[in-house]
């Protein structure tokens, strides 16, 4: 590793932690504004217009093949349709913040038991041991917030649909994916993802939003911060050689969310429920570590 790293890949991880982490609740406060629907088919139709621009400037190669479109529009519509949509349904049911980045971060878990079924890999049984000690840690962190309010049972099962979503999309990454440009895949991935919300926001939603202050940052956090800036530094991070720091990263999300949302939207987390969001963590670490 060489010694005389920029300065800003030496704050990346900090700066990609708090961004990422954030996007939750501030996700929560444009729900104040707008249906779910609406503001995530507002949020990728500015990505996908900066992403054009950067595309005719830049002008990076595209898929060769049909098929190459084709699995980057899967990824694209499982990613930005199922496991954002359900997430923000999730948050406007009334699961906290720190609770939805929790059920998130299991996705590394889901991700070590089912993909070696695709190779016919022996799972192992710290793979499944990890599964279970990051099922607990979620469960003890659900019953701890049921002190301060009941969990919503209708938001759990579309934040479980996300997780679903998100786990899907990197199973299909993992076997069918290429590399392509990120101006690329971006491109690509948030037109499908836009192309699948639209249909749902159009026959479920008003289309209403409240143009306010509050609005309009919320809305720019999750178009700069979320998708293009954390997105940025997530791969920039990844070609440097970054991947084990990467990996790290995401045990920290969910304490880093919950501590935000109390900061922002007042969500307490018991202290049983770190107790739990520690064991879920450490679950998450043995699966993915496991051989």
């Amino acid at each position: 590793m060489p010694t005389n790293r920029p300065l800003w890949l030496i704050a990346a991880p900090v700066i990609f932690l708090c961004l990422w982490s954030g996007g939750y609740s501030v996700a929560k406060i444009g729900l104040l504004y707008s249906e779910p629907m609406t503001l995530l088919a507002l949020r990728y139709a500015c990505v996908v217009a900066i992403m054009a621009v950067l595309f005719a400037i830049i002008r990076p190669p595209l898929p060769k093949k049909r098929a190459d479109w084709g699995h980057l529009a899967v990824v694209g519509v499982m990613i930005q349709t199922v496991y954002f949509g359900m997430s923000y349904i999730a948050l406007l049911y009334g699961v906290a913040a720190g609770t939805l980045a929790l059920l998130m971060s299991l996705q590394p878990i889901l991700v070590a038991v089912i993909a070696p079924g695709w190779t016919g890999e022996g799972i192992g049984w710290k793979r499944w041991g990890g599964l279970a000690l990051g099922l607990a840690g979620t469960a003890i962190v659900i019953i701890a917030r049921s002190e301060i309010e009941s969990p919503p049972a209708l938001g759990i099962v579309f934040a479980v649909l996300g997780l679903m979503g998100m786990t899907f999309a990197t199973l299909w990454e993992k076997r069918f994916g290429l590399t392509h440009h990120p101006i690329t895949s971006n491109l690509i991935g948030y037109t499908a993802g836009l192309l699948g919300i639209l249909p749902f926001m159009f026959a479920l939603e008003t289309q209403q939003i409240s143009w306010t202050p509050g609005f309009f940052g919320a809305l720019a956090y999750l178009v700069i911060g979320n998708s293009l800036i954390s997105v940025g530094l997530l791969l920039a991070m990844i070609r440097a050689g970054e991947v084990s720091k990467v990996s790290a990263l995401f045990f920290l999300v969910p304490p880093v969310a919950a501590l935000i949302a109390w900061a922002l939207l007042g969500e307490v987390m018991p202290p049983l429920a770190w107790v739990g969001m520690a064991a879920a963590a450490t679950g998450v670490l043995i699966a993915t570590r496991a051989r």
